[in-house]
């Protein structure tokens, strides 16, 4: 039958590995061989693709009679899917100051997006009830780990050849008039920063292999701790050596960035991470944390990357219109409370005139998207009061109920959930961080059913 993980933190012996016949490429060919299909256009859309044999196999694995294990908290997460699908009975609102569009125009993006998160589902209900012989937590996180090394190396490739970009076999395939809309280009077609004028003159800024600079600051704070898991895990000097150098790099890429969001979510998980381990008792990382800021200090001021932050600090030109998008978003919610409007919306104009919009010498002139500056602000006016709950609260009681797991999994996969609460107020979350989120989210329940929780 289908049933909810036990209630214990403990599972019985050989429980996690009777009567498991899941193969571990579904997950792992979506992990190892992301560059690939990055490079062949398919990137995020690699996840609803995966997400159908996954669902095969767990469907042919409970018509055999054994048990589907769900996590913990699932039921937060049923809310958040229920009010996603009826929330699509909205689509035809127009909220004040939005453009007019018919709900047909609005279907396919809501369709998208509800599509996504049904795959990430799939994903989290799949890792969760691998058993460790199928796919161990260990592999697991060394393919997060290795996520993290990959998105250093794009932002490398950003920084060094931020005008690098390719047509990808599938964008080949697609019709002219489909392949130029700017959203499927950005699903299909692969390139190495995004160009942009943020502190004086256009410079490109990290993207690959995530599409979008904000996303690759945002999975950068959520796979961070897994590669420290990872080195922390192995006997291999090499290996060690390999991520030390590698977080090292890093350093160049997240400044080149100037991604103020990454930067604070770096020091949200760094602060998170030894609160924990002091109150563990390992106090010896307050000494830890100590030299890592005097070397990152150091770092600022002896290159050039201290200058990139100044400058970056100095010019908030998205402030403006982060701030009159958020205002918009709740006046938004406060129109359609309870289940949102089931989509997001375009404004008219943009925030200092309802008569200036895109055009091809300014595309980012007006016309914003309202709900498109942060998951939270996207949860209250797509899906209201209710659809936000449901969200939030499944990853809450994530938090709450592994809150004792003190072990490296325990630690990591709560300091990415933690890290990802603070991102919503800039950050959207679909498709890979929230892919990382889950992913997390199974790793702490797996090790919560293992016992293996200290």
């Amino acid at each position: 039958m289908t049933t909810v993980a036990p209630a214990t933190p403990f599972a019985a012996p050989g429980s996690r590995t009777k009567n498991r016949d899941l193969p571990s490429w579904p997950v792992a060919g979506i992990l190892l061989l992301y560059p690939l299909w990055w490079a062949l256009g398919l990137g995020v859309l690699i996840f609803p693709m995966m997400a159908a044999p996954m669902l095969f196999l767990l469907i042919r694995r409970r018509a055999a009679g054994r048990p589907l294990l769900l996590p913990p908290g699932f039921a937060w997460w049923l809310v958040f899917l229920a009010v996603a699908v009826i929330s699509i009975a909205a689509l035809g609102a127009d909220p004040a100051g939005t453009v007019v569009e018919h709900a047909r125009t609005r279907l396919l993006p809501a369709a998208y997006k509800l599509a996504m998160y049904l795959a990430l589902t799939v994903l989290l209900v799949y890792a969760g009830n691998l058993a460790e012989r199928e796919l161990s937590q260990r592999r697991l996180v060394r393919l997060l780990g290795g996520m993290f090394v990959i998105t250093v190396l794009g932002g490398i490739l950003g920084m060094v050849a931020g005008n690098f970009e390719f047509t990808s076999p599938v964008e080949w395939l697609l019709p002219h008039g489909i392949r130029e809309k700017g959203f499927v280009r950005s699903l299909v077609h692969p390139y190495a920063a995004q160009i942009m004028d943020i502190v004086g003159g256009d410079k490109p800024r990290p993207a690959a292999p995530w599409g979008y600079t904000n996303t690759w600051g945002n999975n950068f704070c959520l796979l961070a701790g897994w590669l420290v898991v990872a080195a922390a895990a192995t006997r291999s000097a090499g290996k060690r050596t390999f991520a030390v150098l590698c977080l090292l790099a890093s350093i160049a890429p997240a400044i080149f960035s100037l991604n103020r969001g990454l930067w604070i979510g770096m020091g949200v998980l760094i602060g998170y991470v030894a609160i924990r381990h002091v109150l563990a008792g390992r106090v010896w990382v307050l000494g830890a944390l100590l030299v890592t800021g005097a070397a990152l200090a150091l770092a600022l001021t002896a290159t050039p990357l201290g200058g990139t932050v100044q400058a970056r600090l100095d010019n908030g030109k998205s402030n403006g219109v982060r701030s009159f998008l958020i205002e918009r978003a709740v006046d938004g919610f406060a129109g359609s409370p309870v289940i949102g409007y089931g989509g997001t919306r375009n404004t008219l104009g943009g925030r200092n005139s309802i008569t200036v919009g895109e055009s091809s010498e300014c595309e980012r002139c007006g016309n914003f998207t309202v709900g498109g500056n942060g998951q939270l602000w996207q949860l209250l006016y797509s899906h209201g009061a209710a659809g936000t709950v449901g969200y939030l609260g499944f990853f809450a009681y994530g938090l709450w109920r592994f809150r004792r797991d003190r072990s490296p999994i325990g630690i990591a996969g709560s300091g990415a959930l933690v890290t990802s609460f603070s991102a919503m107020l800039w950050y959207n979350s679909l498709v890979t961080p929230l892919a990382f989120m889950v992913l997390a989210y199974a790793l702490l329940w797996r090790n919560w059913m293992e016992g293996d929780n200290t």
